[in-house]
């Protein structure tokens, strides 16, 4: 079957699942002028057909009745949003942008883009704020999904990839470590791997606080303290050195580095990891003799073990036990990380990180702002340099005291529910309240969009095109199987009308395709080198991973769906090996507040909810906290009962889940819904900006 096909009046088209990394293929058939029925593509190797809830009821919130389909502003006399025309609604973003950094300088402009977004959407934003608006000013969501991993990797590995290998490979590995991952709720399809795995003889290992569905699966299962996944790590490394189990001759003729590691893990006994994550020292020790005994090891990490303010350095201590055991480059065996965002890997390669130009290159490297500087046909001293990460961006938006004379004083929003999605959103909310200009992108009116002085509709998933990155490194094309409805415009015409608008120096294309070819040519030679990639590659071959590199003489690269089986990508080629510290988290519970608080996702929502609390297929039955029954004994709460939890920045009410399968020092709350990231710590990572999510103090009564 072609990409897309004609059959009896019903046009069939091949593409992409909207929601998480896994971007599962599927098949969309469009019957009537709005219906599209989601079909199976089976020949896709991800998914091969397989679809969660989500995914098979992702097309109905076409022609849903709370669809946006004209411009909103707020007229400043009612304070009420009433439609406007396109005109006047960009007419007016460009007056105010160009009044406010007239008066406060280009920064007062901020950008804040999604993970959601697609390649040629992500690369125009980042250009559209260097190029057309001039600022600094511009992160995105994804610093809240996999930054910390990626920082990780970025130090051990010199690039970071979120898996280094195809999601496939899985199932062909002795062993499988999954620390800080609910893979069977939040990506069920690729569960399959793990029961493939297991029907081999394989084993699984899953690290999590709560015994998940994704636990249900394990032949091991351990479960710490919230927050004390590095100490696991070391604590397992010291048990393979003291038995003999480090591949000596990989450590020697692939890393550096181990020395000083060896030496900073012989503190960490069992008894003293027993002590700090409750993990009994007979399971750590099975954990370490399964990964000693067995040569095909993967160990995954996910938002669990990398949302904390010891992200990274968590990352790194689960780095080090791979490397020790010479796992990454052995064929079945390495390690990676699990991304949650559709477009979490390639949204941050080619420019919406405040630190990053396309192709992964960093802003501040004189080299990469003249190469990418040249692509886009502007000096390269017009760039403006690194700003602030997500969180802090937001965090000193409208004020005065923060360092350079305050923060931004307008902010346009692009594929993100901050409202819903950032940690302390109490405050966050207060600090979009106080701007000049909020203006908020989207299909539906989000908790953001309410907030918003002009609120733009545009076009969702199946009414576009474009590529996305998936959790292997995959580039995949999404393809347009139906029209929008009138009145909604892309993401792409919005930036490319407010450019002309403000006068860009350049002009902004909207065709997909050639966006697609200048941001292979800006990523060429960069780490995320995107140049030999093309529309029609990603139709034949069911995607092409990166990197893959142009070839001008000779057959064009093959991609790499496997990385460092030959060398690293360090200037000397070998690993690091990096000494980490485990310091806990950065909120201890006290008598005050005696109970961790985590947060994550649940089987039918994704995200903030923003499109699968609008799909009535999806069971909504709103928040809930999770609570242990000795737990629900002592506050005198049954299951059902409204309880509240409350930590230092604010308490949410909400139905007690009473659960055998949560520790009972333990409480948790899914965040799609209004209130559990009100309760989150904003204490953040140094060097991701990853905020603290995955734990904080807190107390609950009935």
């Amino acid at each position: 079957m072609d990409a897309m096909t004609e059959s009896q009046g019903e046009r069939v088209t091949r593409t992409h699942c909207p929601y998480c990394s896994l971007q599962c293929g599927m098949t969309l058939q469009r019957k009537g002028r709005t219906a599209l029925e989601v079909l199976p593509w089976a020949e896709f190797p991800v998914n091969e057909g397989g679809l969660c809830r989500k995914g098979w009821t992702a097309g109905d919130l076409r022609g849903h009745r709370e669809r946006l389909t004209t411009p909103l502003v707020r007229d400043r006399a009612t304070g009420e949003l009433r439609a406007a025309g396109w005109d006047e609604a960009l007419d007016l973003i460009a007056s105010r942008i160009q009044q406010l950094q007239t008066s406060y300088g280009a920064d007062s402009v901020a950008v804040f883009g999604g993970g959601g977004l697609t390649n040629e959407k992500a690369y125009q934003l980042g250009k559209f704020a260097r190029v057309a608006l001039r600022t600094s000013q511009i992160d995105y969501n994804g610093r809240w999904c996999m930054s910390s991993a990626a920082s990780a990797g970025n130090q051990a590995f010199g690039i970071d990839r979120g898996l280094p290998f195809p999601l496939a490979d899985l199932e062909h590995a002795d062993v499988v470590v999954l620390v800080g991952s609910n893979m069977a709720e939040t990506m069920p399809p690729a569960a399959r791997h793990l029961d493939r795995l297991r029907e081999r003889g394989g084993k699984v290992v899953v690290i999590d606080p709560r015994k998940t569905a994704t636990a249900d699966r394990a032949d091991l299962f351990l479960q710490p303290v919230p927050g004390t996944d590095l100490a696991l790590a070391q604590g397992v490394l010291h048990l393979l050195d003291a038995a003999g189990a480090v591949d000596e001759e990989y450590v020697a003729a692939r890393t550096t580095g181990w020395d000083e590691v060896r030496r900073s893990v012989a503190s960490w006994w069992p008894e003293r990891v027993e002590r700090v994550t409750s993990v009994v020292t007979s399971e750590l020790r099975e954990l370490a003799a399964l990964l000693a005994n067995n040569r095909k090891v993967m160990i995954l990490t996910a938002r669990g073990a990398e949302q904390h303010s010891q992200g990274t350095a968590t990352v790194l201590g689960w780095i080090n036990v791979a490397l020790a055991l010479g796992l990454p480059g052995r064929e079945h065996a390495g390690y990676g990380c699990l991304t949650g965002q559709g477009n979490g890997q390639g949204g941050r390669e080619h420019g919406q990180k405040a630190d990053q130009l396309p192709g992964y290159r960093m802003i501040d490297d004189p080299v990469a702002r003249e190469h990418v500087a040249r692509v886009w046909g502007v000096p390269p001293e017009s760039l403006p340099g690194k700003g602030k990460s997500a969180y802090e961006l937001l965090d000193s938006l409208g004020s005065t005291e923060s360092g350079g004379g305050g923060g931004a004083r307008a902010l346009l929003v692009f594929g993100s529910n901050i409202v819903i999605s950032a940690p302390r959103a109490t405050h966050v909310t207060q600090r979009l309240e106080s701007l000049d200009l909020l203006v908020v992108c989207d299909i539906v009116m989000s908790e953001t969009a309410a907030l918003a002085d002009v609120v733009l509709p545009v076009t969702q998933w199946a009414e576009e095109s474009g590529t996305m990155t998936n959790l292997e490194g995959r580039v995949i094309l999404r393809q347009q199987a139906a029209e929008p409805p009138k009145g909604v415009r892309s993401d792409l015409d919005v930036i490319a009308g407010l450019a002309e608008r403000l006068a860009s120096p350049v002009p902004f294309g909207t065709d997909v395709e050639e966006i697609f070819a200048e941001l292979g040519r800006a990523s060429a030679g960069g780490k995320a080198d995107y140049s030999g990639i093309t529309y029609d590659r990603i139709r034949d071959e069911h995607g092409v991973f990166w990197p893959c590199p142009a070839v001008t003489d000779g057959p064009a690269h093959p991609g790499t769906p496997r990385m460092f089986a030959d060398a690293f990508a360090t200037p000397d080629g070998r690993a690091r090996f990096l000494v980490v510290e485990h310091a806990g988290p950065a909120e201890p519970t006290d008598d005050a507040f005696p109970l961790h608080l985590t947060t994550g996702r649940v089987l039918a929502q994704y995200q903030s909810g923003a499109q699968t609390r609008r799909v009535r297929a999806l069971p909504d039955d709103g928040p809930f906290v999770e609570i242990h029954p000795m737990l629900a004994l002592r506050i005198g709460a049954r299951d059902g009962d409204a309880v509240v939890v409350r930590t230092r920045r604010g308490e949410m009410k909400a139905p007690a889940k009473v659960v055998t399968t949560i520790r009972p020092d333990t409480v948790f709350v899914p965040f799609h819904w209004v209130g559990a990231n009100r309760l989150t710590n904003d204490a953040f990572d140094p060097s991701s900006r990853m905020p603290e999510f995955k734990v904080c103090a807190a107390e609950v009564t009935a």
